[in-house]
C-alpha cells in the first residue's frame, strides 16, 4: 500500500488578458521572487512578438503548438527490483508533460544569454513550434532513452 498522501489538484486558473490557463502556468514558471507582473510582461512581450513575426492570426496559437511539440508522451523512472537499478519508460501524464515543456521551454529561453528574456522566450516558441530547438532535442533524448529501454518496460507496475 502506498505511504503517500493522495495529490490535491489546484483548481485551474487563467491569465487577465488571454483568459487562458496555458499562459498562466507559464507565466508562474518565469516567476521569481514572487514578481508576477516581471513574468506576466514577459510572456505577452514573447507572444505578441511571435505573433508579429508569423503570419498567425490567433496569439495563442504559436504556444499551443510549441507546448504540444515539446511534450514528451514517454519518459524513464528508475525501478529497483533484486539489487539492480533498471531504467523503465512509462507514460507520462497529460498534466506531467505540460509542467515538463514549460520547465524545458523555460530553461532553453533562459541559456540564450545576450538577449533580454522576452526575446528569448520568444525564438524558442519560434523555434519549438516548427519542431526545432533546444527543448524539442531534449524531448527525442527522452524518447530515445525510452526506447533504449523498452526491453524493462515489464518493471512497470
Amino acid at each position: 500500500m502506498s505511504r503517500r498522501k493522495r495529490v490535491l489538484h489546484k483548481e485551474v486558473k487563467t491569465d487577465l488578458r488571454y483568459a487562458s490557463p496555458l499562459v498562466a502556468r507559464l507565466v508562474t514558471s518565469i516567476m521569481r521572487c514572487g514578481k508576477r507582473s516581471v513574468a506576466e510582461k514577459i510572456v505577452y512581450t514573447a507572444i505578441e512578438t511571435t505573433r508579429s513575426s508569423t503570419e498567425v492570426v490567433d496569439p495563442l496559437d504559436v504556444l499551443q503548438k510549441a507546448i504540444e511539440n515539446i511534450r514528451p508522451r514517454l519518459e524513464v523512472k528508475s525501478r529497483r527490483v533484486g539489487g539492480a537499478t533498471y531504467q523503465v519508460p512509462m507514460e507520462v501524464a497529460l498534466d506531467r508533460s505540460h509542467a515538463l515543456a514549460m520547465r524545458w521551454l523555460v530553461t532553453f529561453a533562459k541559456k540564450r544569454k545576450g538577449i533580454p528574456m522576452a526575446k528569448a522566450l520568444a525564438n524558442e516558441l519560434k523555434d519549438a513550434s516548427m519542431g526545432q530547438g533546444a527543448a524539442i532535442k531534449k524531448r527525442d533524448d527522452l524518447h530515445k532513452m525510452a526506447q533504449a529501454n523498452r526491453a524493462f518496460a515489464h518493471f512497470r507496475w
